[in-house]
């Protein structure tokens, strides 16, 4: 393979460097022969021009709006997510397919919230609501004071109620009633008062 067929050589788009690497894969498989040590070579050369085609791919994810990127070809799947959207994801049932991640997009350090916010201890199911269709603890615009329960997080059977170590006025609620979240998630924004 010469320079100008490696894939992240900006030549084509990454959907369509996929396919052909893909198919430069399956093509191989098909051709029983015997192992050389140059067909093993090529085949270390192939894996690591896919895993440069996924960071690539994960860096035109990270510059993009979207929140999920997903590529198919040849039977293999691949689907990058942004942290937020891998949150989202956990709580929406999905068709199989099979996840390939960039190190870069799975050891991405989610980026602190811009306004103070109420933290998860613990993970669990997070309930905003006492019971189903009662009212929330808190809502946007509403007061939160030092001690005041925000929700709920069931572990193991057992529902904790999470009580606030701030006072302010809530902004934004980040976790979804029924969804799972993990410690140190942020639940509630909370603008000091």
């Amino acid at each position: 393979m010469n320079d100008e067929q490696l894939p992240g050589n900006g030549s084509t788009d990454p959907v369509t460097e996929f396919a052909a690497a893909e198919g430069a894969e399956a093509a191989a498989v098909a051709e029983p022969e015997a192992v050389e040590p140059a067909a093993v070579a090529a085949s270390s050369a192939a894996d690591a021009d896919l895993l440069a085609l996924i960071d690539r791919l994960a860096g035109l994810l990270e510059r993009s709006d979207l929140t999920e990127l997903e590529v198919e070809a040849g039977g293999t799947g691949l689907v990058l997510r942004k942290p937020v959207a891998a949150a989202a994801a956990a709580a929406v049932v999905a068709a199989p397919v099979v996840e390939v991640a960039a190190p870069a997009a799975v050891a991405a350090p989610e980026s602190p919230p811009a306004r103070p916010a109420i933290s998860a201890p613990l993970t669990g199911i997070f309930y905003a609501s006492p019971a189903p269709g009662s009212a929330p603890y808190v809502q946007v615009g509403g007061e939160v004071a030092v001690g005041q329960v925000i929700g709920l997080i069931e572990a193991m059977k057992l529902f904790n109620e999470i009580k606030s170590d701030l006072a302010g006025r809530v902004v934004k609620v980040v976790a979804e009633s029924g969804a799972l979240v993990k410690a140190k998630q942020p639940l509630i924004e909370v603008e000091p008062l």
